[in-house]
Parts: structure tokens; C-alpha cells; sequence
């Protein structure tokens, strides 16, 4: 068998293969730490420099090579923008329209022998989107992330909820309600991922629950809020708290605590007292709990 394979077009296709794979991993808000909008702006960046080098260069496969990064680049930006932003679907339609309008026009301008780019034209192009990627990059890392500031109530009264106590023998019912607020705040200027600190919790002081833990979430729930949060935003959560208690504990069905913050549980109180641990340290960083 004779197979006639050209390594050189094998390499191509590994080497867009692998770009994919990078601008899916850049997108991730696993590494790099920049904002939404910077990296959005960093993958047209990227966009507008391939597609520029495909229209300069005519040496073998390197224009389409380049033309498929630049393609990679706007599909994966496109994707990024719906997903992040969640724009309405008058927004996603135009978002495919005008990318649908603007692929069929750079094609046709390719097929009818594309645009003359001079070498030095090619140069100073992409010298100038690499400042501009630079400067976003720059001003992202000098501007302020999100912030975090935990203000918990010094004491509250905890409620079982409606209909939880009917019924006869001892079992456990919750007691629930808001013990604080968590105030994210976005004083920077770009667009950023909101990504709150675990919170865990437990009580001390009291016989009455029937476990030490505390079930400490937040509300609005993460399925019910946004996941970003737009630059000089400040946004509240209210903090909740779930105890276990036996039945028999509390006869009007509610139970007042104390509320403080601790490194850990390992503290002992005369009242009770819901002990509060708030995860991370006020930064962007994902705290490796979640109680949310």
C-alpha cells in the first residue's frame, strides 16, 4: 500500500488542533485570573492577527492554517460572549447573523485573490495588537479583582418551617433562616467572574440540636443568580443557616442564637451560638469548599 501523506499538512492540522485546545482552556477561569471582557477582547485581538497573517502570507497551506486559527479564535470568542453574557435570543441571532454576514464577505474577498498586505503593513499590524492586547492585559492586572466582605447579625431567631412540627413522636426538624449578608463588590472597570467563599458553620452552646454542623448557603441559590458581575458593581447575598433540632426542642418553633465568626469550631460558648467560618481571603480565589 502506497500511501502518499504529507507530513507537513499533518503538522498543520495538529498545530490547529492544539490551538483549539488552548483558546477552550484560556477561556476556563482556571488560570490567567483576567476579567470576562479582557479575555473576550484578547480572543478578537487574536482573531484580527490570524486573519491579518492569512491575507498577507501565500506560501503553501499557511494561509489556510492561518485562516482556520483565526476561524477557531472567533468561534470560541462567540461562544465565550453567549455563555458569559447570556444575552437574550435576539442577541444570539444577531450575534450569528452579523458573524454569518462577516465570514461570507471575507470569503468572497479571499476568492477573488484577497488583499494585497504588504510585509511591512504585516509587521506593524501585528505590533499594534500586540500593544493593544498588552495594554488590556496591563490595565486588567493594575485595576481591582472582586472583593468580599462577610457582615454576619450579631444574634438571630431561627424558624421551623410551616407544617414541620405536625405530627406525634420525636424527630428532627430544621430551624432556618438569615444569619448575614455577603457583599460582593467589583470596583475595577472590566467585567469579572463572581465566584463566592464557602461558608461552613456549626453550634455550639446547646443540647437541643441533634448534630454540631450548621448548613451555611447562600440566597439567592447559584442557579438563581449571575455569575458575573459588571465593573463598579456592588451586589448583596444574603447568608443562610440550617440547624438540625430534635422536635421536642423548641415549642413555638423558632430558637434564638448568637452569631460570630471563627477560624474553627473548636471553641466552647455558654448561649447558643452559631459559629460561622468564612472560606478564602476577600480575593478572586475559589475557596476549596463550597457550601452553596
Amino acid at each position: 500500500m502506497n500511501l502518499d501523506i504529507d507530513g507537513g499538512k499533518i503538522l498543520y492540522a495538529l498545530g490547529v488542533v492544539f490551538a483549539l485546545g488552548a483558546f477552550a482552556y484560556f477561556v476556563r477561569d482556571v488560570v490567567f485570573g483576567l476579567s470576562i471582557t479582557v479575555k473576550a477582547a484578547l480572543l478578537f485581538v487574536t482573531f484580527l492577527a490570524f486573519l491579518l497573517v492569512g491575507l498577507s502570507v501565500d506560501r503553501g497551506a499557511l494561509d489556510v492554517v492561518a485562516y482556520a486559527i483565526a476561524a477557531l479564535a472567533y468561534v470560541v470568542l462567540l461562544a465565550y460572549l453567549i455563555t458569559r453574557y447570556d444575552p437574550t435570543e435576539t442577541g444570539v441571532f444577531g450575534l450569528f447573523a452579523v458573524s454569518a454576514v462577516l465570514f461570507v464577505g471575507l470569503g468572497y474577498v479571499v476568492r477573488q485573490g484577497g488583499v494585497a498586505v504588504p510585509a511591512r503593513t504585516l509587521r506593524y499590524g501585528l505590533l499594534a495588537l500586540a500593544a493593544v492586547g498588552l495594554l488590556l492585559v496591563g490595565a486588567d492586572v493594575a485595576t481591582a479583582g472582586v472583593t468580599y466582605d462577610a457582615e454576619l447579625d450579631e444574634e438571630v431567631t431561627l424558624n421551623v418551617p410551616e407544617g414541620a412540627l405536625e405530627g406525634d413522636g420525636p424527630r428532627t426538624v430544621p430551624l432556618e433562616g438569615r444569619i448575614g449578608t455577603l457583599t460582593a463588590t467589583n470596583a475595577g472597570p472590566f467585567t469579572r467572574p463572581v465566584e463566592l467563599p464557602s461558608m461552613a458553620g456549626c453550634v455550639v452552646g446547646t443540647d437541643a440540636v441533634t448534630e454540631n454542623d450548621a448548613w451555611i448557603s447562600y440566597r439567592p441559590r447559584s442557579y438563581e443568580r449571575p455569575d458575573r458581575i459588571a465593573g463598579g458593581e456592588t451586589r448583596d447575598h444574603d447568608v443562610h443557616a440550617e440547624i438540625p433540632v430534635a422536635s421536642n426542642a423548641t415549642d413555638d418553633g423558632s430558637m434564638t442564637f448568637a452569631v460570630e465568626r471563627a477560624d474553627d469550631c473548636d471553641v466552647s460558648r455558654e448561649e447558643p451560638t452559631i459559629v460561622v467560618i468564612v472560606g478564602g481571603d476577600s480575593s478572586d480565589a475559589r475557596p476549596p469548599l463550597v457550601a452553596d
